[in-house]
């Protein structure tokens, strides 16, 4: 998985965000920490279901974390459109 060009995209980072963005209808795609707590994702999990957004789980939030530059590890990652 090539997560080398997140750092510089347009994105939106942890679920609250993400959710405005989904909600905003201005994601394209959604990457998801795979060690992150199923309650905490469940809310984004179910609205790019209904928004019909791509998912991609990647292993760990410390990865997701470091692939968009932060020092902390990111549950949940929004690329926008």
């Amino acid at each position: 998985m090539d997560l080398s060009g997140l750092q510089a995209a347009r994105k939106r980072i942890g679920v609250k965000q993400t959710i405005k963005a989904l909600e905003s209808d201005s994601v394209a795609l959604v990457y998801i920490a795979g060690d992150a707590d199923r309650q905490i994702t469940a809310d984004v999990v179910a609205l790019c279901l209904v928004k019909d957004i791509e998912q991609i789980t990647v292993p760990t939030r410390a990865e997701l974390g470091s692939a968009c530059g932060i020092d902390v590890g990111a549950a949940v990652v929004a690329l926008l459109k």
